[in-house]
């Protein structure tokens, strides 16, 4: 509706305040009179008051990219509000969104200030918002303009990044710069050992107490201080359980991108090149790379995971990992090709660490229905799974359940420490 329209009630007011007063006169009944004139005046006033302009109606959003939890204002802008007394918006409710008011409804009048709806999401993911109905109304509520459907807004909701923070170091760092120790002799501020001068050594290399007492000159030696690379395999084939948010119980595609999220944060914090491999319907690949701008598109391809996709994982998976590499993969380990690629991964050498992100969505019920053929056929598909982990860990790849801070740790140290070992091959 594109033009002001009388409202219900000034058409009643007519409609009584007219009838009322004719039959009155007619029927020489001045109490009828009487009691409609209120009407008359009410009917006189908003014909009166009929607004002339044509507003134009558009809402904006005061944020596009969120994380979970976070939340932004949809703000109404109308360029003339000339007669206008009441603003009424109706926002429509959206999956995973949380809104306020509760319900979307909202009003003001204008000398208040034009009325604002609040959206939280509590999910990852694309989320469309915005679509609401927006009414106008004049004075004395004679008048409306609308109501006016406004398009809904996308909104990209990054996932939560859990605080996660790990001191153990990546096993074979590659890189040129970081933090981590090398296993090679180079500048840096490790202490390695002291050795005897020689040609080339700077001289504030020296270690004077050592050479005085022993009548030589002696240099102290450090490590060298590396970056590594870091590749995140992303299991979003599928999504066991219902996601209730983050307030709520988090399914295994939640548990799989918030700490493929949490791992990112945590390697760009600390220097490390970090890259993505989405294995899904609709996968994704980013390369090598480090800094806040990398890490915002590794996060924008974890929001951009589609949960209804349903896809057989590749035989083999190419990462193109070099040596030095650490692999990540983060899966409920419940498809066969990608605990053979995980298994290939590690026959060929490479620092393999598998993220349990299972959780709790394998669960029977232990009552009447335990014999029902639902439980019965998760009880097998455990059974199955833990057949694939118990020959992963024969291969010497260390599984870990997804826990939060701390995870990694253990797992890295004694990965450290495996690679400084002499490895034969046949």
């Amino acid at each position: 509706m594109t033009s002001w329209q009388p409202t219900p009630a000034l058409v009643r007011a007519c409609l009584l305040g007219l009838g009322g007063v004719g039959f009155g006169i007619v029927l020489g009944q001045e109490v009828l009179a009487v009691l409609c004139a209120p009407f008359v005046v009410l009917a006189a006033v908003g014909l009166a008051g009929r607004p002339r302009a044509r507003p134009e109606v558009t809402s904006r959003l005061d944020h596009r990219r969120l994380h979970e939890g976070q939340g932004t204002t949809s703000r109404l802008e109308v360029d003339d509000l000339a007669g206008v007394e009441h603003v009424t918006r109706v926002a429509a409710r959206a999956a995973h969104v949380a809104s306020q008011p509760t319900y979307g409804a909202v009003g003001s009048l204008v000398p208040d200030g034009l009325p604002t709806v609040g959206f939280s999401p509590r999910r990852w993911g694309r989320r469309a918002v915005g679509a609401e109905n927006v009414a106008l109304t004049s004075q004395w509520a004679g008048w409306r303009w609308g109501p006016v459907h406004l398009p809904e807004t996308s909104l990209v909701v990054q996932p939560m990044t859990a605080p996660y923070d790990s001191r153990a170091e990546v096993p074979q760092p590659d890189g040129l710069v970081g933090r981590h120790r090398s296993r090679r002799v180079g500048s840096g501020t490790e202490f390695e050992g002291i050795r005897l001068f020689a040609s080339g050594d700077r001289l504030k290399r020296i270690n004077w107490p050592v050479s005085l007492r022993t009548g030589e000159l002696h240099v102290v030696t450090t490590r060298a201080e590396q970056d590594a690379g870091v590749w995140l395999v992303v299991d979003a084939l599928r999504d066991i359980g219902v996601s209730g948010g983050i307030d709520g119980h988090a399914s295994t595609l939640d548990l799989t991108v918030r700490a493929a999220a949490a791992l990112a944060e945590h390697h760009v914090r600390t220097g490390d090149r970090v890259g993505l491999l989405v294995v899904a319907a609709n996968g994704a690949r980013v390369p090598l790379g480090s800094g806040p701008r990398h890490l915002q598109r590794l996060l924008g391809t974890l929001a951009r995971i589609r949960t209804d996709a349903r896809s057989a994982p590749p035989e083999r998976l190419d990462l193109g990992t070099e040596s030095g590499s650490v692999v990540h993969v983060l899966s409920p380990m419940l498809s066969t090709p990608l605990v053979t690629a995980a298994a290939s991964l590690q026959r060929g050498g490479t620092s393999l660490v598998v993220v349990d992100t299972l959780g709790g969505g394998l669960t029977t019920d232990d009552g009447a229905g335990r014999l029902a053929l639902p439980n019965l056929a998760m009880r097998m598909q455990k059974v199955e799974r833990d057949d694939r982990l118990r020959r992963l860990a024969a291969l010497g790849a260390p599984v870990v359940p997804w826990h939060g801070p701390g995870t990694l740790d253990t797992v890295l140290q004694q990965l450290a420490r495996r690679a400084q070992v002499p490895r034969v091959r046949a």
